[in-house]
């Protein structure tokens, strides 16, 4: 177990950034911009950054923080709101966010994160926008089953092919992408051979899991929100829940362990088994994606061939 001397808490927002670092306590805010982040770096050689994950806006810190070797944190929002208030920040302002996060940098033992190549970044970009699409042609489809009109029913089936030219030219260009990086198209490669995992399933997990073979498979299940958490007191043995994580990778290895338990001996064993003892076919399912999911870390780790 490591903590950390200097910890650093930024708390971000579009325009701005509030740093405190436990080294002084004081407060400071700073524009949001490559500029005054590059000052910020250089104040940071012997720090520990927190910050929590924000969609897009903190795209400059971690980029600039990979950059100069600088270990950071990037903390689910929720994790740091419980910690702040366990920890007796009970108002919420932008100071005192930054304040709780430095802090629970150095209480806890967080681990630093992996910061994703050039290349994987664009991948999960291009992995966000075919979600998005793919959402709009689910709700799409469901409007069409609610109209009887025929000049709409019409308008929804254009707009439904449209939609489905789109999904079909982002699914191009995830291929294109992934072929023209080696690293990429090797670790694709070997992902498609294990039963279950197709191209989306793959592309999710080389954008959205940069850890794989770099986390043990307690830490690993735990940042796909596979890792099954207990809730006893006393006498009552509640029912294990799984929470928090990485949503599309756990919603990838979910589809994946619905295929894998049909063509993998073992797990088709293992969800008969379950299936007999009363389990719901979703507690099956994600019994097997984490196991799927510990499987592949230790490919990865040991740089070996899948085997369940």
């Amino acid at each position: 177990m490591t903590l950390h001397q200097n910890c650093v808490g930024v708390d971000i927002c579009k325009d701005w950034l509030d740093i405190v670092a436990t080294r002084n306590g004081q407060h400071r805010r700073i524009a949001n911009s490559p500029a005054a982040i590059k000052q910020l770096i250089a104040e940071c050689a012997d720090a520990f950054v927190v910050f929590e994950a924000t969609s897009g806006c903190d795209s400059a810190l971690r980029k600039a923080l990979a950059a100069a070797g600088i270990p950071f944190a990037r903390v689910n929002p929720r994790r740091a709101r419980e910690f702040a208030r366990a920890a007796g920040f009970l108002a919420k302002t932008d100071k005192v966010d930054a304040c709780a996060l430095a802090e629970m940098g150095c209480r806890l033992d967080l681990q630093a994160s992996v910061e994703t190549t050039p290349e994987r970044r664009e991948l999960a970009e291009l992995i966000a926008r075919r979600d998005q699409i793919v959402g709009d042609i689910v709700r799409e489809k469901n409007r069409l089953e609610q109209v009887a009109a025929l000049a709409v029913r019409r308008d929804i089936q254009s707009h439904v092919r449209l939609l489905e030219r789109r999904r079909d030219k982002i699914d191009a260009g995830i291929a294109a992408l992934i072929a023209r990086h080696r690293e990429l198209k090797t670790a694709d490669a070997r992902l498609r051979e294990i039963p279950g995992v197709g191209p989306v399933v793959a592309a999710t997990l080389l954008a959205e899991l940069p850890e794989l073979g770099q986390r043990d498979r307690r830490a690993i299940a735990a940042l796909a929100g596979l890792a099954p958490l207990a809730s006893d007191s006393g006498r009552h043995r509640g029912r294990r829940r799984i929470w928090g994580g990485r949503r599309k990778v756990r919603r990838a290895l979910y589809i994946a362990a619905m295929h894998a338990s049909r063509r993998v001996p073992s797990w088709s064993e293992m969800r008969a088994r379950m299936s007999a003892a009363g389990k719901a076919t979703k507690t099956i399912l994600i019994a097997i994606a984490r196991k799927l999911l510990v499987a592949i870390n230790a490919m990865f780790r040991d740089n070996v061939a899948f085997a369940p």
